[in-house]
């Protein structure tokens, strides 16, 4: 379970980025956080693995406290958080194997890591990642010859190589077409049903959220107006989040369109 309890942060400048935020996330729960940009929910997901310090309150993951944590806590702890970006975060000038090996580095001796001698267990845990997200075959591509919809479903191989027991996605598919942005999402909800792994997802989409989520948080001005199921979070509830009517830009064209497409379709 993901646990705030009046979590505040406040930023250096006097921004605030969680106004006291009270919010549960049990197991297994696919959640969608949706607001505009500098609503906080950005600050939400990155709080969760100590990538953003809560300035106040209680936050806790598998009953583990990320406010005050050490050093030595926060590693451990994101060793068991995986943490997906809009950038994609790979070692382009190498092949797609050794950047989801990158995912094992924290059970990986330090000489081994230095010198490439990844455990036969290790290497079979990432074939079967890339194998999830349907792109085992680029095994031995190199990464700067990707797609960016390739690269990104390689960055969540990386995570479930971690073995994780949450999965945190910051904007996922902000730089994705909408073909490419659905089999992401496609790609994220299957892991989640599949394997039970928390997964909490930060989107502007707002049709990507009914889409794909069991539970939409939306946020405004650091604090949450919306918790709840996508059937109840009709255009009106979307407007009072984003504090306007909404535009073409909130939604992502054909959004539905590939939702169910063959899990071996790649883009």
């Amino acid at each position: 379970m993901i646990r705030f309890a009046k979590v505040s942060v406040r930023y250096p400048n006097g921004t605030i980025g969680l106004d006291e935020i009270d919010l549960e996330i049990p197991d297994g729960q696919f959640v969608v956080v949706v607001g505009l940009s500098g609503a906080g929910k950005s600050t939400l997901v990155r709080s969760i693995n100590g990538l953003v310090t809560p300035t106040g309150g209680e936050l806790e993951v598998s009953g583990q406290r990320v406010d005050g944590a050490k050093k030595s806590a926060l590693r451990r702890l994101r060793s068991k958080v995986g943490m997906v970006f809009q950038s994609f975060n790979l070692v382009t000038r190498t092949s797609v194997l050794n950047n989801v090996l990158v995912g094992r580095l924290h059970a990986t001796p330090t000489w081994r890591a230095l010198l490439g001698w990844y455990r036969k267990a290790d290497v079979e845990l990432a074939f079967q990642a890339l194998e999830r997200v349907g792109i085992v075959e680029k095994a031995y591509t190199r990464a700067s010859q990707l797609s960016g919809g390739q690269q990104q479903r390689v960055a969540i191989a990386r995570v479930l190589a971690q073995q994780p027991d949450v999965i945190l996605a910051d904007e996922p598919v902000a730089s994705l077409d909408p073909p490419t942005a659905n089999l992401v999402m496609r790609d994220l909800r299957r892991i989640n049903r599949d394997l039970g792994i928390t997964t909490v997802v930060n989107l502007h989409f707002l049709d990507l959220a009914r889409t794909y989520a069991q539970r939409i948080i939306g946020m405004r001005g650091g604090k949450i107006v919306f918790d709840g199921p996508p059937e109840d979070a009709d255009d009106a509830v979307f407007a009072e989040i984003y504090g306007r009517s909404l535009t073409a830009e909130d939604l992502l064209p054909d959004a539905g369109a590939v939702a169910d497409a063959a899990p071996g379709a790649t883009a």
